[in-house]
C-alpha cells in the first residue's frame, strides 16, 4: 500500500503580512471554490483562532485552503456549508515545504507562529526519487539538490519552535521494495543528515516517518529506522496521510518503539475518524476514500505515554490524487472536505 502525498506548488499567503513582512510562498496547491481570495485586508475572513496552548501548542494557520474555503461559503451565504468546514480551519495541520524556496517557506510559518506563541507543524517531503512514480512522484533532483534544500528549511527555521515531519514513506519505501536498491544507500545517508541538521537546532523536534499498522510489522522496518537516523530524532511518525484507527496505531506503535530504543511517537489522526476503506481496488484503497472522517483533533494529551501527540499532518481536503474523482494530489477538494467534515464528531 502507498501512501501518496501532493508536490504543493508555492501560493501566496496573506496569513500575518506584519509578522512575514510580505508575501510568502505557502505549500498550498490550490484555491477555496470561491475565486475572491479573502477581503481587502488580505485575511481569509474566517475569524480563525489559535486552539487553547496548554492542550494543542500547535499553530493555526488563519489564512489555509479550508480558512479561505469558510469565508467564500460564508460570502455566498452558504452558513451550514462554513461551519462544516470550520472544523478543519481551526485546527492545526502540516505547512508542507515547497522545492523552491524552502528557507523563506519555513522562515514565514514559523515566525508567524511565534508571534501567536505556537510551534510551527513542518512536513519535509521533497526526498530524490519520492513516492515510485506515483501521484507524488518526485522531490529533489539529487542528494547534492536535497541536502542544500535542508540547509534552507533549517536556516528558514533558526532558533524558533518548530515540529518537524520528516519525509512521509521514504524509509517505508525502501523496505517494501519500491524505491530500486541503488538509492538506498544515497537515502539513507541523505535521512540521517537531514535529522542531524534538524537536531542541531535550538528548538526543533524531529520525527522520521514509519509507515502505518496496515502495511506490514515492526520487524521489517525498525531496523531500516535505525541506519536512517531513528537514534537522533525525537521519534517516529505513523499513519501519514492513511487512515488507521489511532487504536491501531498506537499498538504498531508501541511495538516499533520497542524495537528502536523505547522512541516516542505521533500519529496523524486527520482522517481517520471511520478507519481504513475496505472496498473497491485494495491497490488505491488510500487513495480519496469515501465515506471517511476527521479523526481525534489535535492535542498533546494522548491515550499513552509514548504517543507525544495526535496530529493533522495530511491536511483535510486535499486530494490523494486523481482517483476517484479527485484533483491532483495535494489540490483543494471542497466536496471531500466537506464529507470528511460532515462524517465526523469532531
Amino acid at each position: 500500500m502507498y501512501v501518496s502525498r501532493g508536490a504543493r506548488r508555492a501560493a501566496r499567503t496573506r496569513a500575518s503580512a506584519a509578522v512575514l513582512g510580505a508575501a510568502l510562498l505557502l505549500a498550498a496547491c490550490s484555491t477555496p471554490d470561491d475565486p475572491n481570495k479573502g477581503d481587502e485586508d488580505g485575511k481569509a475572513g474566517a475569524g480563525i483562532t489559535q486552539q487553547p496552548k496548554e492542550a494543542d501548542p500547535f499553530w493555526v494557520n488563519p489564512d489555509g485552503n479550508a480558512a479561505r474555503q469558510v469565508a467564500a461559503y460564508l460570502k455566498s451565504g452558504k452558513g451550514d456549508e462554513a461551519e462544516q468546514i470550520r472544523k478543519i480551519a481551526q485546527q492545526p495541520t502540516g505547512e508542507w515545504i515547497g522545492p523552491e524556496n524552502p528557507e523563506q517557506e519555513a522562515r514565514g510559518f514559523t515566525e508567524a507562529a511565534d508571534k501567536a506563541g505556537r510551534t510551527a507543524l513542518l512536513v519535509l517531503y521533497n526526498i530524490p526519487h519520492r513516492d515510485c512514480g506515483q501521484y507524488s512522484q518526485g522531490g529533489a533532483a539529487d542528494g547534492n539538490a536535497y541536502r542544500t534544500w535542508i540547509d534552507g528549511v533549517a536556516a528558514g527555521i533558526g532558533d524558533r519552535s518548530a515540529t518537524v515531519i520528516l519525509e512521509p514513506d521514504a524509509v517505508l519505501h525502501l523496505v517494501d521494495g519500491c524505491t530500486k536498491d541503488e538509492f538506498h544507500e544515497e537515502r539513507y545517508d541523505l535521512l540521517t543528515g537531514a535529522v542531524e541538521k534538524l537536531k542541531s537546532l535550538k528548538n526543533t523536534k524531529v520525527y522520521l516517518d514509519a509507515g502505518n499498522a496496515g502495511w506490514g510489522h515492526p520487524d521489517q522496518i525498525f531496523e531500516p529506522l535505525k541506519w536512517a537516523g531513528i537514534a537522533k530524532a525525537d521519534g517516529f511518525s505513523v499513519n501519514v496521510s492513511n487512515f488507521y484507527s489511532t487504536e491501531d496505531s498506537i499498538a504498531y506503535g508501541k511495538q516499533l518503539s520497542a524495537k528502536v530504543g523505547d522512541k516516542h511517537f505521533v500519529i496523524d489522526t486527520s482522517r481517520n475518524g471511520n478507519g481504513p476503506y475496505k472496498d473497491g481496488d485494495e491497490n488505491e484503497r488510500w487513495c480519496n476514500p469515501p465515506g471517511r472522517a476527521l479523526g481525534e483533533a489535535p492535542t498533546i494529551k494522548t491515550a499513552d505515554p509514548l504517543v507525544d501527540a495526535y496530529l493533522w499532518v495530511k491536511r483535510p481536503g486535499e486530494s490523494d490524487g486523481e482517483c476517484k474523482g479527485g484533483p491532483k494530489a495535494g489540490e483543494w477538494w471542497s466536496d471531500y472536505a466537506l464529507e470528511l467534515a460532515r462524517g465526523s464528531n469532531t
